[in-house]
């Protein structure tokens, strides 16, 4: 079996864990009491970027855990690798509007490959160049329009201008980078629009795709992997029927070949239900599925199923937990406390599929704690690993009688453990009759998103991109009815 590997960053250190799994119970150390600020791995695992001090990064290869290479750059802000590790992106305080205070190194060589003035960094412009999955393309957002670089040759400049006037972000396609959505917002009584160009400088400059939305504050977009479908999440901070406090969210799906242009039809299947877990609505339970399980989250319980199988496999707990993420293969899972979230009790707990504790280390102060992205080719397919974890499965018959018991008597708490008293949670006056419209509402964004993820046949260890928090009171999956991406598995499984 094939170990998996994270980053633990204590106050000044960083130290480079190999597994799980352990051997003899414990991690083997492949880097020790390097001195850091914060990290970040590549998109693929290969490298490992090191902020050392204001004015110092290390590059290090994760193979062979040696230092690559030493930047020194002053009036450090902010640092990114590109996703394969080739290049290192800086962000400088500019001393005056002169200076050209964003940087791209080769890590390779350490040289300085190109340069721009940028006046501030925020979310939607940092990292300043984008790339592709696969580094095949880069681009730019800029003043009304997109800038196009040779990813592979810098000192060309830029090859390609995308005019869009009022563009406020983009997102670049994930492999092949072949295209480029871009969100113009509301002005003068013009709707918002997101639309996609194709990225050739030989292709025309207009829209294959093009989608207009009122009542939008911001959104959120995801490409496929296949760079033939984009995502979208658009979300207003007022809900016009007055039903939600939180506003009023809508998932639209765009293609690239423009035969599907508008708003995703959600159809309710009820796949899973967790009724009987008790959890303070405001908390937002979350499904975590980089592999064929899932974690519903309620506060400090944590129950896993297997959601091909419709089957919860066990619950456990997590007191405090301030991060969780599944490993790049599916088989742990793993919740952090820190700082400086909180002060006291950091630790980090890594879980098996089913919930069981597999191990547990407590630290007087945790800062940081990653899985090192893998290729989900180096672990096989979802039913690989499956049959690999043969020998932990959960009896099928006694699981069964513990949720048709639990349903029949939700009110009642599990011997082994009891749920913890939870304070009602505030929630403004006119949302309580609507509340468990806002909670479907909110949770329908991250679940269709998990649904089509599942139908899609997304590799195991590939991760997404953030999720929504919902309060619903059960799991309800939505599935997408008639949508280009799903094709007819979407009647199979209803």
């Amino acid at each position: 079996m094939t170990p998996v590997g994270h980053a633990v960053r204590e106050p000044g250190a960083l130290a480079l864990w190999t597994g799980p799994p352990f051997a003899n119970g414990q991690p083997s150390i492949k880097l020790d009491k390097i001195p850091c600020t914060n990290a970040k791995f590549s998109d693929n695992g290969s490298k490992l970027m090191v902020i050392k001090s204001e004015s110092t990064i290390g590059i290090y290869d994760c193979k062979s855990s040696k230092e690559l290479r030493t930047f020194e750059v002053l009036n450090l802000l902010a640092a990114t690798l590109s996703p394969c590790g080739t290049y290192l992106q800086t962000f400088q305080k500019a001393l005056s509007p002169q200076q050209k205070n964003v940087t791209l190194w080769k890590v390779e060589t350490g040289d300085l490959v190109y340069q721009l003035f940028q006046k501030n960094m925020t979310k939607a412009s940092w990292p300043s160049i984008v790339f592709s999955s696969d580094e095949d393309s880069a681009c730019r957002l800029a003043t009304n329009e997109i800038q196009l670089f040779d990813a592979g040759d810098f000192s060309k400049g830029i090859i390609h201008r995308i005019r869009v006037p009022g563009i406020a972000g983009i997102e670049l396609s994930k492999k092949p980078g072949s295209h480029v959505a871009a969100f113009v917002p509301e002005s003068k009584g013009m709707p918002a629009s997101v639309q996609i160009f194709a990225c050739g400088k030989d292709l025309p400059s207009q829209p294959v795709a093009r989608r207009s939305f009122f009542r939008c504050s911001t959104v959120q977009l995801s490409w496929n992997y296949g760079s033939t479908g984009l995502l979208i999440v658009v979300q207003s901070d007022v809900d016009k029927t007055n039903q939600s406090y939180y506003g009023e969210s809508k998932l639209n799906y765009l293609t690239t070949d423009g035969t599907h242009d508008g708003v995703v039809p959600l159809q309710p299947a009820l796949l899973i239900d967790l009724s009987t877990i008790e959890h303070n609505l405001e908390l937002g339970p979350r499904i975590e599925s980089s592999s064929p399980f899932l974690t519903v989250n309620g506060g400090v319980d944590a129950a896993f199923w297997d959601y091909m199988e419709k089957k919860q496999l066990g619950t456990t707990k997590a007191e405090w937990s301030v991060t969780s993420e599944w490993s790049p293969d599916g088989r742990y899972f793993m919740t952090a406390t820190t700082a400086p979230r909180l002060q006291v009790d950091n630790g980090i707990k890594i879980f098996h599929h089913n919930g069981s504790l597999y191990f547990k280390k407590m630290f007087d102060k945790l800062y940081q704690v990653d899985w090192k992205p893998e290729s989900p080719d180096k672990f096989g397919e979802i039913a690989e690993v499956v049959k690999s974890l043969d020998s932990l499965k959960v009896d099928d018959t006694k699981m069964r009688g513990q949720v048709s018991k639990s349903t029949q008597a939700p009110t009642k708490s599990s011997p082994a453990n009891p749920p913890a008293q939870k304070p009602a949670a505030y929630r403004p006056p006119h949302a309580k009759d609507a509340a468990s419209v806002q909670a479907e509402s909110s949770f329908t964004i991250f679940v269709a998103h998990q649904a089509l993820r599942f139908l899609c046949n997304i590799p195991v260890g590939v991760t997404g991109e953030g999720g929504a928090d919902c309060g619903s009171p059960f799991v309800v999956t939505y599935l997408v009815a008639g949508c280009d991406w799903c094709g007819s598995l979407v009647a199979d499984l209803l």
